[in-house]
């Protein structure tokens, strides 16, 4: 169940995550958001003006720390400074870091310790 592997490590900032952790937690977590908002339209606790509901907003903040860690784990990976991450806040710029943190291939010898043996170079590197 490596999709449950960053819970566990909600704020743990070091170290690496691999690409297959970082996608299928992704895959969860967006599976879980679809499901609160479909408890919200069903118990009736959205507000139609923002579309945003109490459950909704529950998973988002539940989440949020373990996504910015995963996030951070897994710019380590690639051997970056997780401080990248304020990158995706730059329009334009944060389409690099998108493709950072999805195309480039786990490395043994980053700096931040080592991935789970996957090594090797991707097209962007």
């Amino acid at each position: 169940m490596i999709f449950l592997v960053p819970l566990k490590k909600y704020a743990v900032f070091s170290g690496v995550a691999s690409r297959k952790e970082f996608w299928m937690f992704f895959l969860f977590s967006f599976a879980l958001y679809v499901v609160a908002m479909i408890l919200d339209y069903a118990m009736g606790t959205v507000d139609f003006e923002t579309g945003i509901g109490i459950f909704y907003v529950i998973t988002l903040l539940a989440f949020f720390l373990p996504t910015l860690a995963l996030t951070v784990r897994r710019l380590h990976d690639t051997n970056r400074s997780g401080w990248m991450y304020l990158l995706l806040f730059i329009p334009f710029v944060n389409i690099y870091i998108f493709c950072v943190i999805a195309f480039f291939s786990s490395r043994s010898d980053s700096r931040f310790g080592s991935g789970d043996g996957l090594q090797g170079t991707s097209f962007l590197d």
